[in-house]
């Protein structure tokens, strides 16, 4: 398969990944790029030891979770110093709210409350809970971009359940 077909058949669905993760259509765009050139740079070495949609979704996963990573060491201070009023102690504004644009309309306001509380999950639990209820993708097709036994997706996501209940339930007002 060439890199155009290979783009074009995965291009919504690595962007949509991404974008679950990274809760920023801009950010979403940039690291969807980044994606691809990897793609296209590694394509030449992909071995075809797994479907390439896998291989594709791995380095996806990987490249969020680093931006998130350097995102996260890069902000940390910047955000904190911005978010207190030094005078009070206060904090002057809330994140924003993030609304994954595929969410029907009625069920807009039900996905602020799991976004934010996805952002509270291990990685591990995040990523398995992106992939079967988000991608909708099988738990086999998790395990194989996890590179994690089926049991152990299963228990992720069990895991992630029981903790985004748990979170979801202190967070309505």
């Amino acid at each position: 398969m060439d890199f155009n077909s290979i783009y074009e058949t995965l291009k919504h669905r690595v962007y949509n990944t991404v974008l679950s993760y990274l809760q920023s259509p801009e950010e979403a765009e940039e690291v969807t790029q980044d994606i691809f050139l990897i793609v296209y740079e590694k394509l030449p070495e992909f071995k075809e030891e797994a479907l390439l949609s896998t291989w594709v979704y791995r380095i996806a996963i990987n490249k969020s979770l680093d931006y998130l990573r350097f995102k996260n060491r890069q902000k940390r201070f910047a955000f904190l110093s911005s978010i207190w009023n030094e005078e009070s102690g206060e904090i002057m504004h809330d994140k924003p709210e993030f609304v994954h644009p595929g969410i029907l309309l009625e069920r807009k306001e039900q996905s602020k409350f799991l976004f934010a509380a996805l952002n509270h999950l291990p990685e591990n639990q995040k990523t398995a809970f992106i992939l079967i209820f988000i991608e909708q993708l099988t738990y086999q097709e998790a395990s194989e971009i996890m590179a994690i036994s089926l049991k152990a997706v299963e228990s992720l996501v069990q895991r992630a359940k029981k903790t985004l209940r748990e979170k979801l339930q202190n967070m309505k007002p």
